[in-house]
């Protein structure tokens, strides 16, 4: 009898121990997110050792296919050959062309809750971190109404603004603020989320620049461009939106955009003929300061492209 019950206490031991070994080698399927869950835009930061960089995603279902858009460092939103979602792990690949690196950037990482993280062998050969959250829709709960209009530039100096770093100085020349190419961003001190933007700018032959608006979507500002997407031809959001109709180049004009924002809608008037008319803005362009869709930002001015851009004029209306 002894005998019998030392067995069976053994035999409940053994399949214990068993259990437990396989609930730690197995993955728990309730904690395995769902192929669905990855679907949808995603805010992202790359965390690099000395410096986090913003980037986005866009995961959606084509057929039997998932397909991807990736906003990097820098550069355009375009689709990336390869992404893979199975057993909860999500990766994807970013050409090495697209990278300035010397091999392609694979990226592999989980879905915890809500938020995705994971990590990518970086283009400066060491292993980087790197964190997502969905993107918020920004839809408005109500019809904006619009405060005093503020003027961002005096057509003295740079009050109010600031460089993004080290570089060749803006001018001011004349009443106008003038790019100094290949040089620092000029930024706004001051944050907004929705409102109107009036600014006039002219284009040096072969010259390029950009309106950042809450300083991830950009505006192109460009003579240079004409071989390029339509999106990166003057009145088009870098990347993802298209002027259309879009206005012949003058270099050496001035020329005005009257620019609304409201959540992701925008509309753009260019010399006062509509080029973008209330479209949705997917998500941040290349050269965003940050990935934070949900918080107020501010405009911000490229100036580290090539030739000389001048702005005057430029007048925000926040909307309260």
């Amino acid at each position: 009898m002894e005998g019998a019950r030392y067995a069976w206490l053994l035999s409940g031991l053994l399949i214990a121990i068993g259990s437990s070994i396989g609930s730690a080698q197995a993955p728990d399927p309730s904690r395995t997110a769902p192929e669905s869950a990855f679907l949808g835009r995603w805010d992202l930061t790359l965390h690099a050792p000395d410096h986090e960089y913003p980037s986005w995603l866009e995961l959606r279902r084509e057929g039997s296919a998932i397909k991807a858009q990736f906003v990097g460092r820098w550069g355009n939103a375009r689709p990336l050959p390869k992404v893979e979602v199975s057993n909860g792990d999500l990766k994807f690949v970013s050409p090495k062309e697209e990278e300035d690196s010397k091999q392609d950037l694979n990226f592999q990482g989980r879905l915890e809750g809500n938020e995705l993280s994971g990590t990518v062998n970086g283009p400066d050969g060491r292993e980087w971190k790197w964190t997502g959250v969905k993107a918020p829709a920004l839809e408005p709960s109500h019809t904006p109404r619009w405060g005093k209009p503020v003027q961002l530039f005096n057509g003295i100096d740079l009050s109010g603004w600031k460089a993004s770093g080290p570089g060749p100085s803006w001018t001011v020349r004349d009443g106008d603020l003038v790019s100094p190419g290949h040089g620092p961003e000029l930024i706004s001190e001051r944050p907004f989320g929705d409102f109107k933007l009036h600014v006039e700018f002219k284009c040096d032959k072969d010259s390029n620049s950009g309106v950042y608006l809450r300083g991830r979507y950009e505006v192109q500002v460009e003579t240079d461009s004409q071989a390029e997407p339509p999106s990166h031809h003057t009145g088009g959001v870098y990347g993802f939106l298209a002027p259309s109709p879009e206005l012949p180049r003058t270099p050496d004009h001035w020329q005005t955009f009257d620019i609304t924002l409201v959540g992701r809608r925008l509309t753009v008037v260019q010399n006062g003929t509509t080029v973008i008319n209330n479209q949705e803005i997917p998500g941040i362009t290349g050269g965003a300061l940050n990935s934070d869709e949900g918080a107020a930002g501010p405009i911000y001015l490229q100036g580290s492209e090539k030739g000389h851009v001048s702005y005057r004029k430029i007048v925000l209306t926040p909307a309260e």
